[in-house]
């Protein structure tokens, strides 16, 4: 009778088991899914800026400038003609191309930059002013327009290769002093900025990324830029600004080095890579070992021996003796 009613007991209790087993796994698989579908949504490639990313400044019709401002990095103007103010200000690492093939080329790579960025799917609604803000990864849309009146941190989490895109339906206005921040391995020239109508960077201002703007983009006095300024169909406007075109710095990831070409075009080199498993000049980085060079075996000299020559002795000549010829006395001398 006892054990007709434990049976069922145990039943039970196995069932439940198997049901708790089930709802835990099934929870399981519902947080990995949670996980993983924000990673896929905000990985984003480089906006691919062409020959327009050989340029820190590029403009569609005057690019006008005022006071000692550096540019380093190309100046460009197409189909406009005239470009003002160099000198005062001076252009480094890079040339000044005006209404030529070259600047008409980086034109139309501009043009397909423009829609590139303006194209992408949006992972976040932004609005108004971005201060005070931490951002991540992403493309962030807005409808209207723009602004910064502080500091925007910018955190790509540790990965070097992040990308930022931010869509701005009509203008972008920096305030004066605003400052853009990159931190968790951020890179300026992974960070772009689509204006649908015209950008103003504020006084004394620093600001990071590529402005991409429809029609113009005016850097108001000691505003700095770490990336280009480029104007589709309008006039690049500078007063004593400090503009440095952005470059990416390589990363290396096992026995790959990943970098970033000019103006954030990607580039894929496979060799040896420094960290990870790659192996340069007998070592290996990360996990690898040192592999000790075995020096080659010296030569040994070999000594010819030098011949002997046995001492000569020497013949002593025979000695003819002289033969003695007697001598005659002599008489005595005569006295008498």
């Amino acid at each position: 009778m006892f054990g007709s009613t434990r049976q069922p007991s145990q039943s039970a209790a196995t069932k439940r088991r198997r049901h708790c087993r089930l709802a835990c796994l099934t929870a399981l698989l519902v947080a990995g899914s949670l996980v993983v579908v924000p990673l896929a949504i905000s990985a984003q490639a480089p906006v691919g800026l062409g020959t327009a990313g050989n340029f820190a400044v590029l403009a569609g019709s005057t690019v006008t400038n005022t006071g000692p401002s550096v540019i380093s990095g190309s100046v460009g103007l197409a189909p406009g003609s005239a470009v003002t103010g160099f000198p005062p200000g001076i252009v480094l690492a890079g040339t000044t191309q005006i209404a030529n093939g070259v600047a008409l080329q980086a034109k139309n790579d501009l043009v397909t930059a423009y829609n590139d960025a303006a194209g992408r799917s949006s992972t976040a609604t932004v609005s108004g002013d971005l201060a005070g803000r931490t951002l991540t990864p992403g493309v962030y849309t807005s409808a209207s327009s723009l602004g910064l009146s502080g500091q925007l941190t910018l955190n790509a989490q540790g990965n070097p290769a992040a990308v930022f895109v931010f869509q701005a339906g009509s203008s972008l206005i920096v305030g004066s002093g605003s400052q853009v921040n990159l931190i968790g391995g951020a890179q300026a020239c992974n960070v772009y900025w689509q204006v649908g109508s015209s950008a103003t960077i504020g006084t004394s201002s620093s600001f990071v990324g590529n402005i991409l703007a429809l029609t113009s983009i005016t850097m108001t006095t000691g505003a700095t830029l770490q990336g280009s300024a480029l104007a589709r169909n309008g006039a690049v406007t500078l007063d004593t600004n400090t503009i440095t075109r952005a470059t990416c710095a390589a990363t290396t990831t096992g026995t790959t080095t990943t970098g970033t070409a000019t103006g954030g075009g990607s580039t894929t080199t496979t060799g040896a890579g420094t960290t990870g498993g790659g192996t340069t000049k007998g070592s290996t980085g990360g996990s690898g070992t040192v592999k000790p060079k075995t020096p080659a075996p010296k030569k040994r000299k070999t000594v010819k021996p030098k011949a002997v020559t046995p001492p000569r002795h020497k013949v002593a000549k025979p000695v003819t003796p002289k033969p003695v010829v007697p001598t005659a006395s002599k008489p005595p001398a005569f006295t008498g």
